[in-house]
C-alpha cells in the first residue's frame, strides 16, 4: 500500500487528518516524515531561550517549506535581548511563504521587523512583543496587514531609536499619517506617556476590531483616538480601568457601527451607565466581568436603550438581583439567543429566577452557567422545560447537579448539538452513558474521561460525537 500511494496523493491526506492522529505519522517511515513535514500549513513552537538553539530552529523550519502560520513561544525569559532577533531572522529567512505569525519569544527590535517585512511580504497576522520607545512607522511596511496584536515590555531599549534613525530614517515623519489596511487591532501595555500611539490611531481608518488590554492609559489625545472609531464593530478592554470611561464615552458619542462589546474588571459606576443610556449603535453582543461595578440599574439601562442584543454574558457580577435580571428578561423576550450567567451567586441567590428567564426567553440557543457550584436540579429543570431550542450548553463545574438534570435534558432539549459537563462531580457514568446513546443532535461533549464508560464511548464513536476529556 505504501509504495503505490504516489507523494501527492499521501500530502493530501496528511492535510486532512485531524491534529490528534496526525503525528504518529511521521514514525511510519523517512518518506512519510518528509511529506508529513513538507505538507504542513501550520507550526507551534516552544523554545528554550538560548542562543545555541537557533542553528536548530533554522535547520527545523527548512523541513517545513509550505508554512502559512507559524507559532513561536518561550519556555522562559531570554538571558539575552539578542535571541530575539536571532529567532526572527532565522523565520524571516526560511519563511517567506507566512501568512500569520505569532512571535511571542521576547521584544524584538525594530530594525528585525523591517526585515521581516521584506522577507515575508504576505503576512496578513502578526503578534510581536516590543520595548520602549515605541514607533509604529514599521507598520507601513507590510502592506497586507489585516490582524496586529503588539504587547509592549516594561524594559527600554534606549539604543533603538538612535539606531533606526541613524538606518532607515524614518522616524522623525511621525507626524505624517499613513492609510494602514489593519483591521483588527490588539495592544497591550500602554501607559498614558506612550504618545506615539497616536499615529497609530490616526492611520487606522479600516479598523473594525479593536482590543485594549493591561492599558493605563491610550497613548496619546483622545481627538487622535476617535479617527480609528469610524466603522469599528467590536471592541474589547480587558483590566483597563484608568481608560475605560474615556473610551465608552467617545465609542457613545462617535461609533454607530459597534455590535459587540467585552468589558472585563475594570470601570466606573458612571461611566458603564452613561455609555448604556446614550449608545446609539445597533449592539448585538454584551460581555461583562464586572464583580463590584455592575448593578441592576445597569441592567435597566441595557433593558431601556440596547433592546436589539442577541448575545448576553455576564460572568462573576456579584451586584446583580433576580429583579435586574427579569426586568432584562422580560425586554429582551424572543430577541436573545445567547445567555451566560457564569460564577453568578444570584443564580443560586434566589429561587425561581431560571424559572422566570426561561418563560422569558424561549428562544435561547446557547445557555451557560457554569460554575455555580450550588446550583440544584430543581432550579435548573424548570428553566430547561421552556429551552427547547438549546442546541450549545455549559455547566462547567456546577457540582450541584445530578443525574436527573441530563435525563431532563433528554425530554426537553431535543435540538442539543454541544455539552460541557466537566467537573459536575454528582453527575455519573450510567447517566452520561443514556445521554449520548440517547441524544439525537449531539455532536460534541465534554466530560471526565472517567465517566465515559465502554459502552459511551463505543456509542459516541457511532454516531460521530467528538469527546473532549
Amino acid at each position: 500500500m505504501e509504495s503505490t500511494l504516489c507523494d501527492e496523493l499521501l500530502q493530501e491526506i496528511f492535510q486532512k487528518l485531524p491534529p490528534s492522529s496526525s503525528s504518529p505519522v511521521s514514525l511510519v517511515c523517512k518518506r512519510w516524515l518528509h511529506l508529513y513535514r513538507s505538507s504542513r500549513t501550520s507550526l507551534s513552537l516552544r523554545l528554550a531561550p538560548d542562543l545555541s538553539v537557533i542553528p536548530l530552529l533554522a535547520s527545523l523550519l527548512t523541513h517545513y517549506p509550505s508554512l502559512f502560520s507559524l507559532s513561536i513561544t518561550l519556555s522562559s525569559d531570554p538571558a539575552t535581548s539578542s535571541f530575539s532577533d536571532h529567532a526572527l531572522s532565522a523565520v524571516s529567512s526560511r519563511c517567506s511563504r507566512l501568512r500569520g505569525l505569532r512571535f511571542l519569544a521576547g521584544p524584538v527590535s525594530l530594525s528585525s521587523l523591517i526585515s521581516l517585512s521584506s522577507s515575508c511580504a504576505h503576512l496578513t497576522s502578526l503578534s510581536v512583543n516590543l520595548s520602549r520607545p515605541i514607533f509604529f512607522r514599521w507598520v507601513s511596511h507590510f502592506p497586507n496587514l489585516k490582524d496586529l496584536a503588539i504587547t509592549l515590555c516594561s524594559h527600554d531599549c534606549l539604543n533603538q531609536e538612535v539606531e533606526l534613525k541613524n538606518q532607515y530614517g524614518i522616524w522623525e515623519s511621525d507626524d505624517v499619517d499613513a492609510r494602514l489596511n489593519l483591521e483588527s487591532l490588539c495592544l497591550v501595555g500602554i501607559r498614558a506617556d506612550d504618545w506615539r500611539v497616536g499615529w497609530l490611531w490616526r492611520s487606522c481608518k479600516r479598523l473594525k476590531k479593536l482590543q485594549l488590554q493591561s492599558c493605563q492609559g491610550i497613548g496619546g489625545s483622545y481627538s487622535s483616538f476617535v479617527k480609528c472609531l469610524q466603522v469599528i464593530e467590536e471592541v474589547e478592554l480587558r483590566t483597563c480601568r484608568s481608560v475605560v470611561d474615556g473610551v465608552l464615552l467617545k465609542l457613545a458619542e462617535n461609533c454607530h457601527s459597534l455590535n459587540s462589546l467585552l468589558v472585563y474588571d475594570g470601570g466606573s459606576r458612571e461611566g458603564l451607565l452613561n455609555f448604556f443610556s446614550q449608545c446609539t449603535c445597533n449592539l448585538q453582543k454584551l460581555d461583562l466581568r464586572l464583580p463590584l461595578d455592575l448593578n441592576n440599574n445597569h441592567l435597566l439601562a441595557v433593558a431601556t436603550n440596547l433592546r436589539g442584543i442577541s448575545s448576553l454574558r455576564l460572568q462573576s457580577c456579584y451586584l446583580v438581583t433576580g429583579e435586574g435580571l427579569k426586568t432584562l428578561g422580560m425586554a429582551m423576550n424572543s430577541g436573545l439567543e445567547e445567555l451566560a450567567l457564569i460564577n453568578c451567586d444570584v443564580v443560586e441567590r434566589e429561587p425561581g429566577l431560571l424559572a422566570t428567564l426561561g418563560q422569558h426567553l424561549r428562544q435561547l440557543k446557547k445557555l451557560d452557567l457554569s460554575h455555580n457550584e450550588m446550583l440544584l436540579d430543581k432550579e435548573f429543570i424548570s428553566m430547561l422545560a421552556s429551552c427547547s431550542y438549546l442546541i450549545d450548553l455549559k455547566l462547567r463545574g456546577c457540582r450541584g447537579l445530578t443525574n436527573a438534570a441530563l435525563v431532563s435534558m433528554l425530554k426537553s432539549c431535543k435540538r442539543l448539538e454541544n455539552i460541557d459537563i466537566m467537573h459536575c462531580a454528582r453527575i455519573e457514568s450510567q447517566a452520561v452513558e443514556l445521554f449520548v446513546k440517547k441524544s439525537p443532535r449531539l455532536r460534541r461533549m465534554e466530560v471526565e474521561e472517567s465517566k465515559l464508560s465502554d459502552a459511551a464511548k463505543t456509542w459516541a464513536s457511532n454516531k460521530f460525537i467528538e469527546v473532549v476529556v
